[in-house]
């Protein structure tokens, strides 16, 4: 255990390595969701745990507020789930270790979980303080947000009341956010036939990108490793024959893959293998200026029994990984400097009888979305490939009018002295789902200074997070006014 009473705010962290104990990777929804209906109980408060573990707790106002209206205060439970290679952790099972050093919080080689963690931890910290003037709480934590807003999209929003929302997964404590991107997740599988051989290997691993979330960082140059594999068996392939293995990258949709295993069989593995590092290396020349740690680790494998794929089914493969749509779609034409439509190849996984691609597709226009969409059909179009999309959540438009974005902007240049960023991003947020179910809701998103979400790198302010937190205590006194 870490020990954090140095700090103003000592018990949102202390909860924070609470939860961090606990598995809550995305789909391992059950003891996270019961660690908060224990939470609820232990301190008298009426809860709901819905069939999607979804959790809804209930504080009454504070002496002398009963009569404002209510706000809802709201994180997900889920985590992404990464870890750096040579890391045992079993994520169903077992929790993270946090590492503190200075003003940072990380974990040992693992993603933090302070997305979106840290939100859980600060709205408990205040459901159980009773020193604090606030109105009637509705405390929401949604699970399965990292895998499309699974939760959210289930909840019945009639258990709710409030009209006033303030959602804690932003990722900047300079900045309200007001307005997101909607997206889905695009799905192809190619089937595979394979053939027995006998023969010699290589494999290739490319490491050391820096991957990154597939909204936030989609427009700062980190390669994606599943494409850049795509690209890199292309040039062989006009350079020497080889039989192609397996292929895989990436473990979430929405994170840009930053390792990519590729497994080759070659009559003449040593010579694949020097044209491989001789290409490995012109890589390396042109993208030293933002992808600094990247490497490749080629090994030659010695001969046997080997399941080859379909040279067809291997070539169409080798086509789709190169030619993909993949990344920055187009720029807003409307709020300047934000991406309005993107997509991310962020699962490429081959078994033995087909190859999976999935795609986090993002735009903050409807209509945009739907073409994107139709983009990758008729890309995939001309290959034998079975199609599948799921997870559609709508964009949050941007209100104008938002009271609540006004009076964070108020609370903000009282406490710092001047105004904070007004912005939209192209990461989706849960905000979008409640702004398009919950009738005259107004929303904004905050959240603490938190780098590198979904990779391993991940680390959080604790600054950032004190001073967060106590704006939002100044928000919910000006609220029960």
């Amino acid at each position: 255990m870490i020990d954090f009473k140095d700090l103003n705010h000592s018990r949102v962290f202390e909860l924070f390595e609470e939860l961090s104990r606990i598995p809550h990777g995305s789909g391992n929804r059950g003891a996270i969701a019961q660690f908060c209906a224990d939470f609820a109980e232990k301190n008298s408060l009426r809860y709901i745990v819905d069939d999607a573990k979804n959790v809804i707790i209930y504080k009454d106002a504070s002496h002398g507020f009963e009569n404002a209206a209510p706000v809802i205060l709201q994180g997900h439970l889920d985590m992404v789930c990464q870890k750096t290679p040579e890391n045992p952790i079993d994520f169903e099972k077992e929790g993270i270790t946090l590492v503190r050093e200075g003003d940072t919080l990380h974990a040992d080689g693992t993603t933090l979980g302070a997305d979106n963690g840290i939100a859980v931890a600060m709205v408990l910290s205040i459901l159980e303080r009773n020193d604090l003037p606030h109105p009637p709480i509705e405390a929401l934590f949604t699970a399965d947000e990292e895998i499309g807003m699974l939760g959210a999209v289930d909840l019945d929003t009639s258990l709710l009341h409030a009209k006033r929302l303030i959602n804690l997964d932003s990722e900047d404590d300079d900045t309200v956010t007001v307005s997101c991107a909607g997206g889905s997740e695009f799905k192809a599988y190619l089937p595979l036939h394979r053939q027995n051989i006998s023969s010699a290997g290589v494999k290739i691993e490319l490491c050391g990108l820096k991957g990154g979330h597939s909204g936030v960082e989609i427009a700062s140059h980190r390669v994606n490793a599943a494409t850049l594999a795509g690209r890199l068996l292309t040039h062989l392939s006009k350079e020497t024959d080889f039989e192609l293995i397996s292929v895989n990258s990436g473990t979430k949709a929405n994170a840009i893959p930053n390792t990519a295993v590729i497994e080759l069989a070659s009559a003449e593995p040593q010579k694949l293998a020097t044209l491989a590092q001789q290409y490995v290396a012109e890589i390396q020349a042109e993208i030293a200026g933002y992808e600094e740690g990247f490497r490749a680790e080629i090994s030659t494998l010695e001969t046997k029994e080997c399941l080859a794929i379909d040279k067809k089914e291997a070539d169409s493969l080798i086509y789709a990984l190169t030619c993909t749509p993949n990344g920055i779609i187009e720029m807003s034409a409307e709020i300047k400097g934000l991406v309005e439509t993107s997509l991310n190849l962020g699962i490429l996984t081959t078994d033995e009888t087909e190859i999976t691609l999935c795609y986090a597709l993002r735009s903050n226009k409807t209509s945009t979305l739907a073409a994107l969409e139709e983009k990758l059909d008729c890309f995939f179009s001309r290959l034998p490939v079975t199609i599948k999309t799921s997870g559609h959540y709508p964009p949050w438009e941007f209100k104008k009018d938002s009271e609540l974005t006004a009076l964070y902007v108020e609370t903000y240049r009282e406490k710092f002295g001047k105004v904070p960023k007004v912005e939209a991003i192209h990461a989706g947020l849960e905000c979008a789902v409640f702004s398009s179910a919950i009738e005259d809701v107004d929303c904004i998103a905050i959240g603490p200074t938190i780098r590198d979400a979904h990779t391993v790198n991940e680390h959080l302010s604790i600054a950032s997070t004190e001073s967060v937190y106590e704006l939002v205590l100044r928000m919910l006194e000006k609220l029960a006014k």
